[in-house]
């Protein structure tokens, strides 16, 4: 498991990095979704560990919502951002295939990892691919995120 956590990481890393270079100017991220049986505190760790801020919330049939976050020092900052955001939703199964993950820029993967752990998640061993060091971490719901430290 932790090799092909470790081999899906590296893909991950090395898409990432061919996309930025041949990325087509009409195509761009809207956004990324992850899910848990609360919606409200699974947005608050996002909040906590990341610093996110919500800039929208979507009330839908059946009692649930939608909470979009996103990066910015306020709410008004955070509407203006115009990166892509990370849309929370409601699941209320588990989630057992470890493909689908976050891929998230972080200054240090160390001051990071303690903000995750602080706010309820997980994260595992740094991985070093030469000047790039990646985190595997998990929220309190199970979603995946890889987390990049470049130099």
């Amino acid at each position: 498991m932790k090799n092909t956590l470790r081999q899906l990481a590296f893909a991950g890393a090395a898409c990432l990095i061919a996309a930025g270079a041949d990325a087509q100017q009409a195509v761009s991220l809207s956004g990324a979704r992850v899910g848990g049986p609360d919606v409200a505190a699974l947005a608050r760790f996002y909040e906590q560990a990341f610093g996110l801020v919500e800039v929208n919330r979507v009330n839908l049939p059946g009692g649930q919502i939608e909470i979009m976050l996103n990066f910015g020092a306020n709410a008004q900052a955070a509407k203006a951002n115009p990166a892509a955001q990370i849309v929370i939703m409601h699941r209320a199964d588990s989630l057992n295939d470890p493909v689908p993950h976050l891929l998230l820029n972080v200054a240090s993967l160390k001051t990071t990892g303690e903000a995750i752990t602080g706010a309820g998640g997980k994260i595992g061993k740094p991985i070093n691919f030469g000047r790039i060091t990646l985190g595997i971490a998990t929220d309190p719901a199970g979603n995946q995120m890889e987390l990049i430290q470049q130099p």
